[in-house]
């Protein structure tokens, strides 16, 4: 191969840090080796997002989010599949924030995603269950629609008295989980679902019938081969700086084999604790000696190029940043939440404005108050990075929000459409305000994200320019996109569904909290 060739192969790969065909032969082999070491049956905890993990798809670029239903597809013939859910999340309809739905919301979701894949659930389970009014109302939804539904109390005794929690008072009280093959799949919507707990209440129950089945943890992050300050590994602890999480050490497995692995703060917290109940419920020494051993984790081996993953990882510890200064405002978090995420940036030695596409939004916020074009003395801009590095904005106006003129501006350009030239027929645009403010009543009458794209598709049926540019949204998905200020619902759906990375400064629209 000639060394131009080998330069425009380097060029090509630098777009993609990871090799899903790779992670995916190591991640498959790495189940069955596992699988083989149980004669009946292996409960493997999934960690993460089961699907749609774009956490994942942003620090490791290339990765694929939907790659662990491609791996279950491999076992479809061979794998139970089993949803829990934590009541106390039901009850405080804790949300997913890449979909803007709550968890019980989302395992409506994943059991038509599971369908679309040609896979089904055999049971969902809400944990810690105190018969929670919306818990109840949910386990009702679900049973009425055919699906197996399953409560389990808080377990007695956890995590100090092992004598009640291996016991018919602790994992012995909870209902068991028929099942029909050797491998289990035990997942749900986030952190704290539940889906330890499931696996361990299940092989009590299992060893007292007679049957030996064991236990294992797939986990994505923190990937355990990656030093402990690898950016990679640091993004998830921006990931979770709600929950407190963070990367150690696996002592455990330092001192067993006297190598370096990483693993976080709650597995290594409750490892003794597990060992303990492992070798309870099986009578015998547990075949895990750390953390370590018990994840099945290949994720690592996938990474075909580091620097790029670095990168990709700074971007995504800034995005959460963002999004915790947003959450704060909203009170869904607490003040130490967003000094975590701003201390994790200082350890990457990153800060907001090295998100590219900050200061282009905050300046357009500046030009709109400079021209006099806001909305009612609100001057709202935007800015998106499209695909060749190119810095659109949009600003709001009397007749648009700041990010329907930012995506309108985008696909023009995209289109190579000049700007003097229109997308929207005027009579929509007027038909649309005369809805909102004299027969709706609407505090403002601009039209957001949502409204625009729904303009811009009635517009395209009668202007060949509005069809050229309707077909260039697609080409938006996964780029970058920044908001002087908290967007309105139907921007953020508008964005979400484009599959446009949004982070937004705190600021409220306007004055009005509502």
């Amino acid at each position: 191969m000639s060394t131009a060739s080998l330069e425009k192969e380097r060029i090509m790969s630098k777009k993609n840090g990871f090799d899903n065909e790779k992670y995916l032969e190591e991640q498959t082999e790495a189940i069955l080796e596992r699988l083989d070491k149980f004669d009946n049956k292996l409960y493997l905890e999934f960690g993460g997002k089961l699907l749609f993990d774009y956490h994942a798809a942003r620090v490791l670029p290339g990765f694929d989010p939907n790659v662990k239903m491609r791996l279950l597809q491999q076992f479809k013939d061979k794998a139970d599949i089993i949803l829990c859910i934590y009541a106390g999340d039901i009850e405080r309809r804790k949300i997913r924030a890449d979909f803007g739905i709550t968890y019980d919301a989302d395992v409506l979701k994943v059991i038509d995603d599971l369908k679309d894949w040609d896979l089904s659930i055999s049971a969902v389970v809400i944990t810690r269950f105190e018969n929670q009014p919306a818990a109840n109302i949910f386990k009702n939804k679900l049973e009425r629609q055919g699906i197996k539904v399953y409560t389990h109390r808080y377990t007695k005794g956890y995590p100090t008295d092992i004598d009640l929690i291996v016991s018919d008072e602790g994992y012995g009280a909870n209902d068991y989980i028929e099942t029909n093959n050797k491998l289990v799949i035990v997942t749900g919507p986030g952190p704290g679902s539940g889906k330890l707990a499931t696996c361990l209440s299940q092989l009590y129950l299992d060893y007292r019938k007679g049957t030996k089945s064991g236990y294992a943890k797939f986990e994505t992050f923190p990937i355990w081969n990656l030093p402990l300050k690898h950016p990679v590994n640091i993004a998830y602890e921006s990931a979770t700086a709600d929950i407190a999480d963070f990367n150690m050490v696996d002592p455990f497995h330092l001192e067993a084999y006297n190598e370096v692995s990483i693993n976080y703060n709650r597995d290594v917290e409750v490892f003794p604790v597990l060992k303990r109940i492992l070798e309870r419920i099986t009578g015998a020494q547990a075949m895990y000696k750390s953390p370590t051993d018990m994840g099945v984790n290949r994720a690592g081996f996938g990474i075909i190029d580091d620097e790029i993953t670095r990168e990709a990882s700074r971007q995504e510890s800034i995005r959460r940043y963002f999004r915790y200064s947003y959450e704060y405002v909203m009170g869904l978090v607490d003040k130490e939440t967003v000094q975590r995420a701003e201390l994790l940036m200082e350890e990457l030695g990153v800060k907001p404005g090295d998100r590219r596409v900050v200061a282009p939004a905050r300046q357009a916020a500046v030009e709109a108050e400079e021209t006099g074009k806001g909305n009612k003395g609100v001057f709202c801009g935007a800015a998106i990075e499209l695909p060749d590095g190119t810095i659109i904005t949009g600003k709001n106006s009397t007749l648009m929000h700041a990010v329907s003129s930012l995506v309108l501006n985008a696909i023009k350009h995209l289109a190579e459409i000049p700007d003097k030239f229109y997308l929207l027929s005027p009579n929509i645009i007027e038909s649309v305000t005369k809805l909102k403010g004299d027969i709706m009543n609407a505090k403002t009458a601009s039209m957001d994200l949502d409204e625009t794209l729904i303009a811009l598709t009635i517009s395209a049926t009668t202007n060949a320019t509005a069809q050229a540019a309707l077909e260039k949204l697609k080409e938006l998905r996964g780029c970058e996109a920044h908001m002087s200020h908290i967007p309105r619902p139907g921007d953020e759906a508008g964005l979400r569904r484009l599959g446009i990375n949004l982070t937004t400064d705190s600021n409220m629209f306007s004055g009005t909290l509502y």
